[in-house]
């Protein structure tokens, strides 16, 4: 009776090593997020229940409760903040978007070159969002830009234009190097969705007598939807959290024209050292972020049910 207790014990033990293998070599992975992701995030939270500039003291003061919440919601810059990130999201989406499928219909058709333009596609994406930023600011130079001299040539009209000294272009301009780097990437993910659509659907379409509008319209997009669904909340969570571009391009003018909520943030915490301010700031952003994630997931389980 002893031998069988014993080789069950050894069997169990041996279950619980298996299983918990996978997560050893999860740890590591675990461990960096944990430090990079869960407690800045906790630790910001419960910053901005208190009071704590850095110009008073090194360490955090007492509980204010949702002082920090209301002052927020009752600060006119942090609403000009919020305008300012909702304009550049739905142009840098409609655009980035709307390109991006556009240049995938092109380069659907095979051609010798189609292969090499598709590789090249990935390259303004690779570039660091703070060097497209330094860069279009450098070529939008109203004295010496590449850019600016190429515009004029072009459209006399627009000499005159400082592109990032009046407020509405700065933003538009902004907005330009994101759909720059953005819209070949999506090209790429259409690309894909295309490529898994039969062609004997498209070609029964045609037999039916459709027309290429009437093929993409009736027959295209629809496929294409569930992908577009998520291209579309991809690219709103990432311009919600613009930054980089802001600082390097315009430094969030003139006046506060460009000014995103990530760069109000980034504002009142390091300029004016408002540490509890900026944390409940970057907790709203947290939660304007946590609606877009319900929001896909309960699109996506729509798309499901259909």
């Amino acid at each position: 009776m002893t031998a069988p207790a014993k080789t069950g014990q050894s069997r169990g033990r041996g279950a619980l090593q298996r299983v918990g293998v996978p997560y050893l070599h999860l740890a590591p992975a675990l461990l960096a997020i944990g430090l990079t992701t869960v407690y800045p995030l906790i630790s910001a939270l419960i910053n901005s229940f208190r009071h704590w500039r850095l110009n008073e003291t090194r360490s955090p003061q007492e509980f204010v409760g949702l002082d920090q919440y209301s002052r927020a919601f009752g600060d006119e810059t942090f609403f000009n903040s919020v305008l300012v990130t909702a304009q550049f999201t739905v142009l840098s989406v409609v655009l980035s978007v709307g390109l991006g499928l556009g240049i995938a219909l092109i380069l659907n058709r095979a051609t010798r070159l189609s292969a090499f333009t598709k590789a090249l596609l990935i390259l303004p994406f690779a570039v660091a969002p703070a060097l497209k930023g330094f860069s279009w600011r450098f070529m939008l130079n109203p004295d010496y830009g590449v850019y600016d001299r190429m515009i004029n040539s072009i459209f006399p009209f627009t000499e005159d234009i400082d592109w990032l000294g009046s407020p509405f272009w700065a933003l538009f301009v902004l907005v330009l190097t994101e759909v720059w780097g953005w819209a070949p990437l999506i090209a790429l993910m259409f690309l894909g969705g295309l490529g898994s659509i039969s062609p004997e659907i498209r070609a029964a379409a045609r037999v039916d007598g459709a027309n290429p509008w009437q093929e993409f319209w009736k027959v295209t997009f629809p496929l294409l939807r569930p992908l577009i669904l998520i291209v579309v909340f991809l690219k709103a969570v990432f311009s919600v959290k613009v930054f980089d571009q802001v600082v390097t391009t315009t430094g969030g003018g003139p006046g506060r024209a460009t000014e995103t909520m990530n760069f109000y943030a980034y504002a009142q915490g390091f300029n004016f050292l408002d540490i509890g301010y900026a944390s409940a700031v970057s907790w709203l952003i947290v939660l304007v972020l946590g609606v877009l994630a319900v929001a896909y997931l309960i699109a996506m389980s729509k798309q499901e049910e259909k």
